[in-house]
Formats: C-alpha cells, sequence, structure tokens
C-alpha cells in the first residue's frame, strides 16, 4: 500500500471513530435538540477538514444515522 493510500485509510478510521462517538453520546446524554444538532454539524465540520469537499458524501453516508437517532431521540415521525 502507499502512503496516500494509507493517510486516506487512517483519515476514513478517524471518522468512523468520531461519527460512532458522536452517535454514542447522542444516545446516552441527556443533550437538547439545539445540542444535538451542533454536536451533529461539528461532526459534519470535522468531516470536511478530513475529506474536503465531500459534503455530499457525508450527507449520504452518514446524515440517515443521525437523523434517525435524533428523531427516536427527540420522538419526530
Amino acid at each position: 500500500m502507499d502512503d496516500e493510500l494509507l493517510e486516506e485509510e487512517k483519515k476514513l478510521r478517524r471518522l468512523r471513530f468520531i461519527v460512532d462517538f458522536a452517535l454514542e453520546y447522542l444516545r446516552s446524554q441527556d443533550v437538547s435538540h439545539d445540542e444535538a444538532i451542533a454536536v451533529v454539524e461539528g461532526v459534519k465540520k470535522h468531516a470536511l477538514k478530513l475529506f474536503p469537499g465531500k459534503d455530499e458524501a457525508f450527507d449520504i453516508i452518514y446524515m440517515p444515522r443521525f437523523k434517525r437517532l435524533l428523531n427516536e431521540k427527540f420522538k419526530r415521525a
């Protein structure tokens, strides 16, 4: 594997960790809806630092998980 690919893998692992951590945090902590949205926005901001210009990929891959959790947590249909 070349260095670029290794670096990409490292960034992807980091992003997965951040997403999983944020999901678990939101699931387990007593946060307001606004605080929860701020956490999701922070995760997306960090994701875009790691992968500039990949807004759409984030929205397709990770946003549904956050939306599902927030809908569950805040009882929205």
